[in-house]
């Protein structure tokens, strides 16, 4: 039982870290596609999967969290995360009803983005992200913690 647990554990970083097939790839690069027409309309969809789609304009949030979603679509957090369903991690709108939206949590949610962690949500630990700048890392958690 470790070894299939150590296994599926070793195919989740690889998966996060880009060495999986390419399905994560292609949400990446629809994601990111959907952020340019997020310059022009810069809601953020949160009901959306692919992070990044849009809304109508004159929403009184629009933008408010535009950074975070985009720092995300960029990222590899899609390959074990979605918006509205569990993938490998938990759905960013699970996270957002587990945590409020507090100076605490955010800095504590853009700890874990960065040095990764486990136990909270499972046995697979989420991979650590050490290149993400603490500032961006609160920009994303921000945004997870806006999809309530």
């Amino acid at each position: 039982m470790k070894k299939v647990l150590i296994l599926f554990s070793f195919y989740a970083m690889i998966t996060a870290c880009g060495g999986g097939s390419g399905t994560a790839d292609n949400k990446d690069t629809a994601a990111s596609s959907d952020m340019s027409a997020a310059t022009r309309q810069p809601e953020v969809d949160t009901n959306a999967n692919d992070i990044g789609t849009n809304r109508s304009e004159g929403s009184e949030q629009s933008g408010v969290h535009e950074k975070g979603a985009q720092l995300i679509s960029q990222s590899d957090c899609l390959s074990c995360h979605k918006v509205d369903e569990k993938l490998i991690g938990p759905s960013y709108k699970e996270v957002a009803k587990k945590y409020e939206a507090s100076d605490a949590n955010i800095k504590y949610l853009a700890d874990k983005i960065i040095n990764g962690g486990s136990g909270v949500w499972g046995d697979i630990p989420m991979t650590p992200h050490p290149a993400i700048s603490k500032e961006d890392a609160a920009e994303m958690a921000k945004y997870v913690l806006s999809l309530k």
